[in-house]
């Protein structure tokens, strides 16, 4: 009896932490269907109005489309020196291995207004301000450190003896990596795509630093419009960006279990 008491009352706990994390969500999703001009709790009446303007509103469709691409880029650079870095640590014969990682997590150690403060000041000498590219590779490198931890633990996971046995019969390294590693890290590559796109998408320090008119991202269009004016169309872009972040993840989650 005792057990099952303690049971529930963890599950109790649980779930009004749970609730708790959830409701600003919530309250978030159900003010984007306000009808009135202002924000206000609970809503007076329902609309889809604010949806309708954010969708129809070439600036804010703009920034959309700037997030995305800058993300796509973003993601597309880090995975890829993420995953080679990943199987150079895991797969190489060199010491100072726990060093290495350790110099490679410093962007996660350091705030993220240092390292924009830095990039701006190397930004401005080589007139990159503005430029997505650079800004998708600026956001890579905030990035790098989670890959680099995703993919590690992927490559741990595979057997060495696989590569040495296909190595044995005649495959070339490039056959091996290509044909057989890569197919076999493939979740742990997706995963750390996903996060790395994600980590980029919702940067807003850096894009501040960085970005110019033309390709101002949609965090930081969103932190514009909340310090000149609060709209409510700001909770129906959050609401839109939440609902497309539980859809991705529910992907992940199918993914993985069609995997498995």
């Amino acid at each position: 009896m005792n057990m099952l008491k303690q049971i529930s009352i963890t599950n109790l706990i649980t779930g009004v932490l749970c609730l708790i994390l959830i409701a600003p969500i919530l309250i978030v999703v159900v003010m984007s269907f306000g009808k009135s001009s202002y924000m206000i709790f609970p809503p007076t009446a329902f609309s889809t109005r604010w949806y309708v303007e954010f969708f129809s509103s070439p600036e804010w469709m703009n920034a959309l489309l700037s997030s995305l691409m800058i993300a796509v880029l973003s993601s597309l650079i880090s995975t890829s020196l993420g995953f080679l870095g990943a199987y150079a640590l895991v797969r190489g014969k060199f010491g100072n291995k726990k060093l290495i990682i350790s110099f490679c997590l410093l962007p996660l150690i350091i705030p993220t207004i240092i390292t924009a403060v830095a990039l701006y000041f190397a930004s401005v000498p080589l007139d990159l301000v503005g430029s997505r590219i650079w800004i998708s590779i600026c956001h890579a490198s905030l990035a790098l450190p989670i890959v680099l931890l995703i993919l590690i633990s992927s490559l741990q996971g595979i057997d060495v003896s696989i590569e040495r046995a296909a190595e044995g019969l005649g495959a070339s390294k490039t056959y091996t990596f290509t044909r057989i590693v890569i197919p076999m890290a493939a979740p742990g590559i997706i995963s750390a795509a996903f996060f790395s796109f994600l980590t980029s998408f919702d940067e807003l320090i850096i894009s501040l630093f960085l970005s110019g008119l033309e390709s101002e991202t949609l965090p930081v269009r969103i932190w514009n419009s909340l310090v000149m004016n609060m709209e409510p169309i700001i909770a129906a872009i959050s609401a839109f960006l939440i609902i497309i972040t539980v859809l991705l993840l529910l992907l992940e989650l199918a993914g993985r279990k069609l995997r498995a």
